[in-house]
């Protein structure tokens, strides 16, 4: 088997080093003199200095521009996935950044944030560890009080809106055209307070300041958006027809989406909003049609059937940050136990099947139209690998994967008598 060498995770977080700050403010001058975003600061925000904690919402990579301009002056930690590391992994770390694969256990990684905050500098976190599926919240994991509070350091929270709407992670291929964009800068808790608050309620706080809807931020502020291909890429979210109730039929083009099922169709206005062409409209905000696909996910849980049954996969390791590696196909099998993937050819890696269980997975990443359009995928994480995971001839909508990912480990959590508490994993 062929020996990959392994990202180095052990490795102190760097500081951002001054003379890449022309490089930084080059990669972020376009989109922010293009759009010009306006950031409300609340609860005495500008009066906190740092060190603190910095936890931002995530919608699109032009988060990263706000947070900068934020922060601008400061020496920032941003914590950033490995596939962003990809080709440029020493300028990422002289830039402050720290490698994390998503949804792992990572006890360095909080070793890391504390020697960041240590010397002075602020860590910056995005804990929905995703781009927002449909522009809305996404879950948060229950260790995010305990870590805050450990640290004892303020905690801001920056919550950005328009990203989804201008550029959805359903499809990014181009840019819708928002006008402007917002931001709210807020000072959620001081040091004191996280000394003399208990973690539950902490964790309230911190779910009740992430909530947010892109689609009714659009529709509140008026905001016109008549790109002729708005609604491209949006079945990947909406696989499910409410009209018939059938699966992976759904298709979008320009500003409709259609189920080839049975044939109704909406509109995607220039709001935001879907409206059907004819009869019903039965989902006229698009993140309640999300929130219905995943009620029908958790009735599957529930009655013990969830299943993709047995998928043909092609499989791309992420060892390390320099290429992706092609490990030939395979099999794959999400269902109640969990994740189950295996190679047909275990000669290519040395890793040759990812087992993730339903109770150790809270949540998983997907991508659509991931690697220069190669398809839909799955990527699966363990701490020394990431395999990105493209079922083929088959049926399947990994929008559903990863809804049934969240309700598998709420499940598992009732049935060991656990709270599952709203908007935490």
């Amino acid at each position: 088997m062929p020996e990959f060498k392994r990202f180095d995770f052990t490795e102190n977080p760097r500081r951002f080093r001054p003379y890449l700050r022309p490089v930084a403010d080059l990669i972020c001058a376009p989109y922010l003199r293009k759009y010009k975003p306006r950031i409300e600061y609340r609860g005495g925000a500008e009066n906190v200095e740092g060190p603190f904690l910095l936890l931002c919402n995530h919608n699109a990579f032009m988060d990263f521009s706000v947070a900068y301009k934020l922060l601008k002056g400061k020496n920032p930690n941003f914590i950033v996935a490995i596939d962003g590391f990809i080709g440029r992994e020493q300028l990422l770390r002289n830039i402050g950044c720290i490698c994390k694969r998503k949804f792992t256990n990572d006890p360095i990684l909080v070793r890391k944030i504390k020697k960041v905050l240590d010397r002075g500098d602020i860590p910056v976190i995005y804990p929905e560890a995703r781009y927002s599926l449909c522009g809305t919240t996404a879950v948060l994991p229950e260790s995010l009080g305990q870590m805050a509070k450990l640290f004892r350091v303020p905690v801001l929270i920056l919550i950005c809106h328009g990203h989804h709407i201008n550029s959805p992670f359903w499809d990014t291929s181009h840019e819708r055209g928002i006008p402007y964009d917002e931001a709210e800068f807020t000072l959620l808790f001081t040091k004191e307070e996280l000394k003399e608050l208990p973690v539950d309620e902490i964790n309230r706080r911190l779910v009740e300041a992430f909530q947010y809807d892109e689609f009714a931020w659009q529709k509140e502020k008026g905001i016109v958006i008549n790109d002729p291909k708005r609604a491209d890429g949006l079945d990947k979210v909406l696989y499910q027809c409410p009209h018939c109730g059938k699966e992976y039929g759904m298709t979008s083009e320009g500003t409709r989406l259609k189920c080839s099922f049975c044939g109704k169709s909406w509109e995607m206005t220039e709001l935001g909003e879907l409206k059907a062409d004819e009869g019903e409209t039965e989902f006229s905000h698009i993140p309640d049609w999300y929130e219905w696909e995943r009620a029908n996910v958790r009735k599957e849980v529930e009655e013990g059937r969830y299943s993709t049954g047995v998928m043909p996969v092609t499989v791309k390791s992420l060892p390390n940050a320099k290429k992706f590696i092609d490990v030939g196909s395979g099999t794959m099998v999400h269902d109640m136990e969990g994740f189950r993937v295996k190679l047909d050819d275990p000669s290519k890696s040395d890793t040759t099947e990812i087992n993730l269980k339903a109770a150790d997975t809270y949540s998983v990443h997907i991508e659509y139209r991931y690697l220069f359009k190669n398809g839909d995928c799955v990527d699966l994480n363990t701490r020394d690998d990431t395999w990105y995971v493209y079922p083929h001839d088959c049926d399947f909508a990994v929008t559903k994967m990863a809804l049934a990912t969240e309700e598998l480990y709420f499940a598992e959590k009732r049935k060991k008598g656990k709270e599952v508490k709203p908007g935490l994993a």
